[in-house]
Parts: structure tokens; sequence; C-alpha cells
């Protein structure tokens, strides 16, 4: 009991290049320690030819610590870090799919998108899309209360995206350093 105490959910930042079976060999060192991934997005970067992979999973500090670093030891991975919320700004995005009937008799379909912020992506004689990002709880609040209301077709949340509240990205702070110490060794 005292070990869930400890878990709290980190944000795990990787940039690689795009290499194939890259993320099967990640994944795998999160199954090996019996971590569950809660989250995962992959995109490129703001450095060209560089990919982030964005990851959430529930851990103590000292095995996220031991899995970030075994990642990082990996010869694939530029370089492999953890945040936890505080040190980010990040969201997510919701998809909500339902019956144009049902959702045009709630009567307060102005003051629901108001209260979330949501935006109507697609409205037809069949279905009503709506999008709404934020964080988890925000996105969920508006599942529940559709679901509460006139129930949801279909629904879908992306995993988290994140960025540091650190001036710029780490990984370029990492690689100016090792222009540096390269142009040093050119120098000698």
């Amino acid at each position: 009991m005292e070990i869930m105490a400890t878990r709290k959910l980190y944000t795990v930042i990787i940039f690689s290049e795009n290499i194939v079976g890259l993320l099967n060999q990640i994944t795998i060192i999160f199954t090996r320690r019996g971590l569950n991934i809660e989250t995962l997005s992959v995109s490129p970067s703001a450095i060209k030819g560089i990919h982030k992979f964005t990851i959430t999973t529930f851990a103590d500090e000292d095995m996220i610590d031991k899995v970030v670093k075994q990642i990082d030891k990996r010869v694939d991975i530029l370089k492999a870090y953890y945040n936890t919320d505080e040190d980010l700004v990040y969201q997510e995005i919701a998809l909500y799919k339902l019956s144009t009937e049902l959702f045009i008799k709630m009567g307060t379909v102005e003051e629901l998108i108001r209260k979330y912020n949501a935006r109507i992506l697609e409205m037809n004689e069949t279905c009503v899309v709506l999008e709404k990002s934020g964080h988890y709880d925000e996105t969920q609040a508006l599942f529940n209360e559709l679901s509460d209301t006139i129930g949801v077709l279909q629904f879908i949340r992306s995993g988290r995206i994140a960025i540091t509240k650190s001036k710029v990205e780490r990984l370029s702070d990492m690689l100016a350093e090792m222009e540096r110490k390269l142009a040093l060794k050119k120098e000698e």
C-alpha cells in the first residue's frame, strides 16, 4: 500500500531519429519494469529530422529514473528525460460523436459548448462531432455529462502532448554543447 502512495504520473520525453522498430524497443523497457503506458504520442520535434516521443506512466521517482536511464543508453536515442506536470505545459484532445437529434433536443447546446470551451467540428443530419482540448479531467467531465444526458456514440482521446516550461527544448542545449565540444576538438 505504501508503494502506491509514492507513485505519481510522470511524462517521459524521448528524442530520436525516426527509426523503424524503436517504439517497440521503448515499450519493452516499460513492460519489463511492470509499468503501464497511460498515453503515448509521437511527432516530429522542433528540430529537423528529430522525433519526440511523449509517454505518460505512473511510477515512483526511483523507478522512472531507472527507466529513463535505460532508454537513454540505447544507441538510437538522442536523449530521454522525465518530467512532472509542474514542469510542463500539456494538453489532450478529445472527440465526441453524438446523435444530432438528441443533441438538438438538449436545448442547452450553446451553454454546454461555452461551459466546456468545446467546438463543433461536424454537424449533419445523423451526427454531431464535438472537439474539446484540455487536461484529462476536463475532457472526462464533458464525456461524463454527455453520457449522463444524451449518450455518446463514439469517443476518442489523444495521448498527451507536452512541452517543457523552459525557454528551449532540453535537446537543443545538449546538441549545442556537443557542437561546442566538437568545435573545440577541431581547434586542438
